[in-house]
């Protein structure tokens, strides 16, 4: 046994009568507006939906049905366009780009490292890479400040990188305080 077709509702019917008798204008109309034949689709979609749930409003003795349906279109595309407006464009990544960081874990780590192995110079040396790479100053400020000579400063700071780059090349990485 076939099961029987479903009649149609009043609802239904008026969306299909619409659609039938104002939808390759409105389609004109809102492919003109905004460029896109598929966007007018979906545009027109919605004035029809927006028709289903306003059906009491298409009255004739309110006014003309096409226009009410075309001011809904006309409204719908200006909102499209304001919406698109708000939001920043998207940009496809291109394969030389730099590829964004997802997780800035790798980082968090890395000044950990950077913390630990600093604790290891002498007080002398770790005021000069201080001043010369977290203050970003030159040899001859961080010698003002720390009242040294720019000598001093220059050999201090290269004693200084070479005790952190064997530290870090003869060291597992066993950051304190983390894991076990």
């Amino acid at each position: 046994m076939w099961p029987r077709r479903r009649q149609p509702s009043s609802d239904e019917a008026l969306v299909r009568s619409l659609y039938e008798e104002h939808g390759r204008a409105l389609l004109a109309y809102a492919t003109r507006l905004t460029g896109d034949r598929a966007a007018a689709e979906d545009v027109v979609q919605e004035t029809l939906i927006r028709a289903w749930k306003h059906a009491g409003a298409l009255s004739e003795a309110e006014g003309s049905v096409r226009g009410w349906l075309f001011t809904v279109t006309r409204n719908l595309v200006a909102d499209r366009y304001r919406a698109r407006a708000a939001r920043p464009t998207e940009v496809a990544e291109s394969p030389g780009a730099v590829p964004v960081e997802r997780d800035h874990s790798q980082r968090v780590v890395d000044s950990m490292v950077a913390l630990e192995a600093l604790d290891t110079l002498s007080d002398e040396h770790r005021s000069v890479l201080v001043e010369l790479y977290f203050q970003g100053r030159t040899v001859t400020e961080t010698a003002e400040v720390l009242g040294i000579p720019s000598g001093t400063v220059k050999s201090r700071s290269h004693y200084a990188l070479r005790t952190l780059r064997d530290w870090l090349d003869t060291s597992p990485v066993a950051l304190r305080g983390v894991g076990g």
